[in-house]
């Protein structure tokens, strides 16, 4: 309910509406006061009202450090969020107040950024935005509209489909032997689990039971917990591990493995690899031996859209199966 009164020669327009805190603004004109009155109502109605008073003194600077503060700890890709969102930090973006971070300024943002990275990145990118202004409208009570709900969003690339052939992979094993001695091990049991380089840095001995030749994670990336049959090469690289030394089979950490890969490939004189198609290249191959369900209790895919990126299968082989 919007109601006037005249004082000092101006008109105060109030607007109280039962759940929300009495509003109230001082016009020369009664014609302005009832327009923003009425203007107040409608997005009320909408639920589309935003109290800048509580973040006007905020800058958008401000949002990411609690949130890295709060949050980022908590999720299981805290070193990579914690990675991209100081990364942010440092964007101009990051010093705009918040009472003016508008769909406008996130879109130059996207254009921006897509002119240096891929669609996919920028998509990730305007997520990460998203869910730390989502954060402050639930947690701290910071009436901000979400901006990025508001922009178009950039195409996501193509998903990679890079599998390496029998001549790749000898090379990679050859020069990550001379590299460290654990790439060669690490390598190997990649091409034969098809697992994320996360799952197995974070294998425990006490999961892996060698009589069953079954390799237990507790916690996935889809947030499930998933068994991994172990091939017999498999079971013969972990053997070749010291088992007394340390709780994990291969001590190392991501961004270690990463700089060592990166290195093991350049010397190989590989191009355009990356340590997840060796997941890409492992699933490929057990394509050729398991059905589709048995494939995705292998690899953990929970959908057949996302597990065809993976496998590889050619009309022509499948010619003799028709019949």
């Amino acid at each position: 309910m919007a109601f006037f009164r005249l004082r000092k020669g101006k008109w105060q327009s109030i607007v109280s509406r039962k759940g929300y805190k009495t509003l109230s603004k001082t016009f020369i004109s009664k014609s302005d006061a009832e327009k923003w009155a009425r203007s107040i109502e409608i997005d009320l109605d909408r639920g589309t009202y935003s109290d800048q008073s509580n973040f006007q003194n905020y800058l958008f600077s401000d949002l990411i450090t609690i949130y890295l503060e709060k949050v980022t700890p908590l999720m299981r890709g805290c070193m990579e969020d914690t990675y991209r969102l100081k990364k942010l930090l440092r964007h101009p973006i990051a010093k705009t107040n918040l009472s003016k971070l508008t769909s406008i300024i996130v879109a130059n943002y996207r254009d921006e950024r897509l002119k240096e990275v891929t669609g996919s990145t920028v998509k990730r990118e305007l997520s990460y935005i998203s869910s730390i202004i989502n954060y402050a409208r639930r947690e701290l009570d910071i009436h901000i509209t979400n901006p990025v709900t508001l922009i178009r969003k950039p195409q996501g690339s193509m998903g990679r489909d890079r599998v390496l052939n029998e001549i790749e992979i000898e090379k990679l094993l050859y020069e990550s032997d001379k590299t460290n001695n654990w790439m060669k091990s690490l390598i190997e049991f990649a091409l034969e689990t098809a697992m994320r380089r996360g799952e197995i840095l974070e294998l425990l001995w006490a999961n892996i039971d060698f009589d069953k030749r079954i390799a237990y994670l507790p916690l996935t990336k889809n947030g499930t917990s998933r068994k991994i049959p172990l091939s017999l090469k498999a079971i013969e690289v972990l053997k070749s591990l010291n088992t007394n030394m340390t709780e994990k089979a291969f001590p190392l950490k991501q961004n270690t493995v990463s700089m060592m890969f990166l290195k093991i490939t350049r010397r190989a004189d590989l191009t355009d690899v990356h340590f997840h198609d060796l997941r890409h290249t492992a699933i490929t191959r057990l394509a050729s031996k398991f059905n589709i369900l048995e494939l995705a209790t292998i690899s953990g895919h929970k959908s057949l859209r996302m597990l065809q990126r993976y496998t590889h299968i050619k009309a022509e082989d499948l010619v003799n199966k028709i019949d």
